[in-house]
């Protein structure tokens, strides 16, 4: 699988997350963008060895979408520096089931991580936090276009937090009705301070016209 590199320098690597990969490799052994991004770099500078590729963040499996990796130790400190401070900016798409009356929002949670994978709403969770914003509703098809900002970064944040709200993401076969088709969750928005050069990067990337994506106008809400 050949990735698309959004952006490339001696220091980072932008790359569109493609849909059901993993950020990083897991038990199940299946192929993994980290390694992917290390064939890549070891193949285009004929590296021999080991490829040193910093992981500063994740998106889930079936979640596609922009991301970054430090090519440095360096790069990947001052960029894990910046997710902790809150610096970089990360805007998810996501279409929802039900139609939501209020324009923008706020969603104020306690999530706790189960042992088996999932995450659920509970008084012992970690405080969870995301703003949203309505793009477009469907009333025909009874769902919602939402713009997406995590303050905070728990495990199926969002996926967990719109269904107890009672909107679930279309496609989420976790957290949502049963749905054959791809989640229509996507991180189509990053941006960050390099961290060598000091310069703001921006990135943006429409989600794949398939599915639920197919019944809003998206290209209008991304640049």
């Amino acid at each position: 699988m050949k990735i698309n590199v959004l952006y490339e320098d001696n220091h980072v690597l932008v790359v569109e997350k493609p849909l059901n990969v993993l950020s990083q490799g897991d038990n199940t052994k299946d192929k993994d963008l980290l390694t992917m991004v290390k064939e890549y770099i070891k193949e285009k500078y004929n590296k021999p060895g080991n490829v040193y590729v910093g992981l500063v963040h994740r998106l889930d499996r079936p979640v596609g979408g922009i991301m970054v990796f430090a090519k440095t130790s360096k790069a990947a400190t001052r960029l894990s520096k910046e997710i902790r401070e809150h610096q970089i900016k990360k805007y998810y798409l996501a279409i929802v089931e039900g139609i939501i009356e209020e324009d923008r929002g706020t969603y104020c949670d306690k999530i706790k991580r189960l042992t088996n994978g999932n995450s659920i709403i509970s008084k012992d969770g970690k405080e969870s936090i995301l703003d949203y914003e309505v793009l477009e509703r469907n009333e025909k098809a009874n769902k919602t276009l939402v713009k997406i900002s995590l303050k905070t970064g728990r495990h199926h944040q969002i996926r967990v937090q719109f269904s107890a709200h009672s909107h679930p993401l279309c496609g989420d076969q976790r957290y949502g009705k049963e749905d054959k088709k791809q989640i229509a969750l996507y991180a189509y928005h990053l941006e960050f301070i390099h961290p060598t050069t000091k310069q703001e990067l921006i990135f943006e990337k429409l989600p794949p016209k398939i599915d639920h994506w197919t019944e809003f106008t998206v290209s209008k809400y991304v640049h």
